[in-house]
């Protein structure tokens, strides 16, 4: 997909993105500094969790949470400018359409990529531990991922076509990261609510390769969770996204 984005557009874009210090801070440092205050500085970081240990289960969490803010962002951002006219005025350069998107997908990926190097490295110098090649298939669902959180900032940015709007997603994503078992671990009916909610299943996916769908209670007990709920989960949010995506754009274009 990077190969069909306008490396100069691109490049513009990246340094738009990263130099927005404030959105920065929320998509990179906010989430190291929640990794380094529940996972690497607490004494039950060393403790086993699946094939790892539970430093590695908040690194992975805190790496997703800050991979959905940055995709959230940006996709939110690329609605709200096409909205109010950006759209237009690209239309009298040569790129076309589908370079755009492009474009704003390599950026995405690239901004997500952040946070994710950024906790991954700390987790390494901190004391996560699991086997390599859960590091590396965690790494990818994270990155993988995130990508659908990208279409819940477009659709956010469509409806409300505001920059306000989108910065109020990202900020909803708290919401949502509590509700998605990510901030601590949930049990009982929050627990059998918690998988419906959109963030459960990504995160789940991406602990996968180190708690092997043991899911870790509250009261410190443990349950298994087969591997087609999460992936349930996150393709069923995926085509919701899409869906309102694809529709709210028809709609735009039939009120022109």
């Amino acid at each position: 997909m990077a190969a069909l984005a306008n490396p100069t557009y691109t490049g513009i874009e990246l340094r738009r993105v990263t130099r927005d210090l404030v959105s920065m801070f929320f998509i990179a440092v906010l989430p190291a500094f929640f990794y380094v205050i529940f996972g690497a500085s607490m004494d039950y970081g060393a403790q086993d969790a699946g094939n790892g240990n539970v430093t590695m289960y908040v690194m992975i969490s805190m790496a997703a949470y800050g991979a959905v803010t940055a995709t959230t962002g940006v996709g939110g951002m690329a609605a709200v400018e096409r909205m109010q006219g950006w759209g237009r005025q690209l239309g009298l350069t040569p790129m076309p359409d589908a370079q755009y998107v492009a474009a704003k997908a390599a950026v995405a990926l690239a901004v997500a990529a952040v946070p994710i190097a950024l906790i991954y490295g700390l987790g390494f110098l901190t004391g996560a531990e699991a086997a390599w090649w859960a590091w590396l298939l965690s790494a990818a669902v994270v990155v993988l991922g995130a990508a659908v959180f990208s279409l819940f900032g477009l659709v956010i940015g469509l409806i409300f076509r505001s920059e306000a709007a989108v910065g109020g997603a990202s900020g909803a994503l708290v919401i949502l990261a509590f509700l998605g078992n990510i901030f601590f671990p949930l049990s009982g009916t929050m627990l059998t609510i918690a998988t419906f909610t959109p963030l459960y299943g990504y995160v789940a996916l991406a602990r996968y390769p180190v708690t092997e769908g043991t899911i870790f209670d509250t009261a410190g007990g443990a349950i298994e969770q087969a591997l087609w709920i999460p992936v349930a989960g996150l393709l069923a949010w995926g085509l919701v996204f899409a869906f309102l995506a694809v529709w709210l754009v028809r709609r735009s274009r039939a009120r022109q």
